[in-house]
């Protein structure tokens, strides 16, 4: 048991017996909230519940307080406890509670940290990345993949069972300009000058690279072809080309999606739906209770009863559809598709959008079910100048320059450093670097560290890519000593490494991964701390550089757990 849930069943205890026996006249037990102080010297713990019940026992908070210490049962987890301020109950623990840590740490390896979610709300749909499949994806979309990837990663370690998807946005006039663009571009190559992009279509240097690939394929075959039919043509032959870019790119990235999910789909007669496609479905569905009507020729949906600023079109009056309406069939379908909890990840600039898709999801029965993550923007430097375009291309810098460049470690790190709402300025230069200006290396060289002290010591100093567990255990015994780790650099390792299975609950429940980049580099500040102050391999005695052995054993496998749901590397040699 962590000592938090520890102190949490003691502090429970107490206000059961205080109420019993009359000195707090309450009807219910408050919630038990413990909480960090800011000031370490206040203590590891501190609880405000004797505030919060004041107004109902008609006490004052102090009295209650004393109250609840004195119906503490008799423990050994509780060094001392003060009651401070207006009724704050502060609690120091024993040495033995922050060492317990280490052990339960190496223990549970893996699994350390772990959490559980009740049933009702634990399967989540995390669509995320969601590029037009007409083109490269730029450094925005690396955000996106680093957020949607760890957002999934760190809510399974709550407990959350999770679904990664990707949409596919290939339906609509943007395809068919794209097709048209491509076709451009294989004319002119062909000597028709004259060949021009249309209005709103893709000038990027790959459509030259998609048309000569298409030359390459079948000469001058499509040269004299009928316009539409050529379209068609090359629009399909570039949707390919992209999206094995973006197969390429996410697979190198490190995502995983159980599913691609094209838009097309949405109008495509299906069996789930009795035959209709999933649009036709919803907005049957849809039309049945009253939400859906036609006007000036076009099909409308009463948005603005459900929390929206207007109605919306889903049909243009000429027949087309609108981008909202695969919204309304998608969102629906991944609810009937049985997820609880439906997050996407947007830019910024979609914020109009959330009130309308909303208000579909409410109007079809599930109010709350969606989530956006809404990211500002990356701005890129170099020399702590602006760097918009790319020296190869001239061009937009691509996701994959980017990463091409500086690493995936490096990308994911920086992306991941602040919330979704704050803009990333991420400058390559100090991602690049190897030292401790860059937060990533100095998190890695930690770790690292820790690896050479275990193969040091296990004899395996030459070798690479071991277990390190399994070296662990060689250079550990069973049975190590840990009450002599009391020195204070030892006891803020432990202390810190205590707080990550409260970090996973609360990160998960927020939706904030950035929290992880954060406690990384403590946790390895704290370390480096230790390892400057603390001697391990040449500590004075052999049980010492055991037990500081084991500190540093668990100490690592907490920065591989950290680093791993970011979907960052833990390097054993740098």
């Amino acid at each position: 048991m962590q000592p938090r849930e520890e102190l949490t069943q003691l502090l429970t205890k107490a206000f059961e017996a205080a109420r019993e026996s009359g000195a707090l006249p309450i009807e219910n037990i408050p919630e038990i909230a413990l909480e960090r102080p800011r000031d370490e010297g206040h203590g590891d713990w501190a609880c405000t519940a004797a505030l919060r019940c004041a107004k109902e026992a008609k006490k004052n908070p102090r009295e209650i307080a004393q109250a609840i210490v004195d119906g503490i049962p008799a423990n050994d987890l509780i060094e001392n406890i003060e009651i401070a301020g207006p009724g704050f109950i502060n609690f120091r623990l024993k040495n033995v509670a922050m060492q317990d840590v280490v052990s339960q740490v190496r223990e549970q390896g893996a699994d350390y940290g772990k959490g559980t979610q009740p049933e009702g709300k634990r399967k989540v749909n995390i669509e995320y990345i969601s590029a037009n499949p007409t083109g490269p994806m730029h450094v925005g979309h690396g955000r996106w993949a680093a957020l949607g990837s760890a957002t999934a990663n760190l809510m399974r370690h709550a407990g959350y069972e999770v679904f990664e998807e990707f949409y596919i946005n290939d339906h609509g006039v943007q395809m068919d300009k794209f097709g048209l663009s491509i076709a451009a571009r294989y004319l002119q190559q062909l000597g028709h000058e004259d060949a021009a992009v249309p209005e709103g279509g893709y000038n990027g240097l790959y459509v030259n690279d998609i048309a000569k690939e298409i030359i390459d394929r079948d000469g001058n075959k499509w040269e004299d072809a009928d316009e539409h039919e050529r379209m068609v043509e090359f629009r399909e032959f570039g949707y390919a080309y992209i999206m094995k870019m973006f197969h390429d790119i996410t697979d190198r990235f490190g995502n995983h999606f159980e599913r691609w999910q094209s838009e097309r789909e949405m109008y495509l007669p299906s069996d789930e739906f009795g035959g209709k496609s999933p649009f036709e479905y919803c907005i049957g569905n849809l039309k049945d209770k009253g939400d859906i009507y036609e006007k000036d020729g076009a099909v409308w949906f009463k948005s603005s009863e459900y929390g929206d600023e207007k109605d919306r079109v889903v049909r243009k009056a000429d027949g087309d559809y609108t981008y909202f309406a695969s919204d309304v069939a998608y969102h629906y379908w991944k609810k009937e598709r049985g997820f609880d909890i439906l997050i996407d990840i947007w830019g910024a600039d979609h914020h109009g959008y959330i009130a309308r898709v909303a208000a579909v999801l409410a109007a079809m029965g599930f109010p709350g079910a969606l989530e956006v993550m809404l990211g500002q923007l990356v701005n890129l430097f170099r020399d702590g100048k602006p760097v918009r375009m790319s020296k190869r291309t001239g061009e937009m810098i691509t996701f994959e320059e980017l990463i091409d460049e500086v690493g995936i470690d490096a990308t994911r790190y920086y992306m991941l450093s602040r919330s979704t709402e704050q803009p990333i300025d991420f400058d390559i230069d100090v991602a690049k670097k190897q030292d401790s200006s860059n937060p990533v290396y100095y998190v890695q060289y930690a770790h690292a560290r820790i690896c050479k002290l275990l193969r040091d010591e296990a004899g395996h100093s030459g070798e690479d890519n071991l277990d390190m567990a399994a070296v662990a255990s060689e250079a550990i015994p069973a049975d190590v000593d840990l009450s002599v780790l009391t020195a204070p650099e030892e006891l803020a390792l432990m202390r810190k490494m205590s707080e990550f299975g409260d970090l996973i609950a609360l990160a998960a429940r927020d939706r904030a991964p950035f929290r992880l980049t954060h406690y990384a580099q403590d946790l390895a500040s704290l370390f480096h701390q230790f390892y400057t102050n603390c001697k391990i391999l040449k500590a004075d005695d052999e049980g010492l550089k055991k037990a500081r052995l084991a500190l540093c054993d668990a100490v690592r496998v907490v920065l591989e757990q950290t680093l791993g749901i970011l979907g960052i590397s833990a390097p054993q040699r740098m």
